[in-house]
């Protein structure tokens, strides 16, 4: 029923501009992980509803979440996008310049929460998309670059319903422990939400 759910959700979904379309083939033909629409309009969303002008992102991919969070925010915003893939950055950049996007990009390569911690905050929102078995760590990296009432947001907290194993392997025991930890800390008020496979919006009191 949930697969059939998000087709459901995925068809009443608005078209999107021609440069996002071209990236959310280019990741159905290479099996490429990215937010998908659902959690692309999400983002936009959340960006409109903080006033965002500073965006950090850690596991940015080649920048489909970028492009959502740039629409929202156009000439005022900043996205600081991390990876590990110096292919992204290039990829990235050429689907950003061809769309004519008006945000403000930089892209590191590296390790994602090495870069963060050596990065001066505030940031309105900072996204979360790295390698699931590092979930766990982001939270106090976070923590620290966020402003107050910043937005703290996570994906794939479903995991595509490994979370319910009764037995989970190494990296959904690592969402799992991610996720209590979250809600948990006194430093956020969190939520899941069940959009495409899961993502958490933890806000920074």
């Amino acid at each position: 029923m949930f697969r059939e759910i998000h087709e459901y959700l995925e068809t009443v979904t608005p078209e999107r501009p021609p440069v996002l379309r071209e990236m959310e083939e280019y990741a159905a033909e290479h099996s490429f992980p990215i937010v998908g629409p659902l959690v692309g309009r999400f983002l936009y969303q959340m960006a409109i509803t903080v006033k965002a002008k500073r965006i950090c992102e850690l596991g940015s991919g080649f920048g489909y979440s970028a492009y959502w969070f740039s629409l929202a925010m156009r000439s005022r915003g900043r996205i600081l996008m991390i990876d590990s893939d110096k292919r992204n950055k290039r990829r990235a950049y050429n689907y950003f310049q061809r769309a004519g996007l008006e945000s403000q990009f930089e892209f590191r390569v590296g390790d994602a929460l090495r870069i963060l911690k050596k990065t001066d905050g505030p940031f309105d929102i900072i996204f979360n998309d790295i390698d699931k078995d590092g979930y766990p760590r982001t939270i106090d990296a976070v923590a620290g670059r966020l402003k107050k009432n910043g937005l703290f947001i996570t994906d794939n907290l479903i995991w595509s319903g490994r979370v319910c194993d009764k037995n989970p392997d190494k990296t959904t025991e690592a969402i799992k422990e991610f996720t209590r930890r979250l809600y948990q800390d006194s430093r956020f008020f969190t939520t899941i939400l069940p959009i495409r496979d899961g993502v958490s919006l933890a806000v920074r009191l």
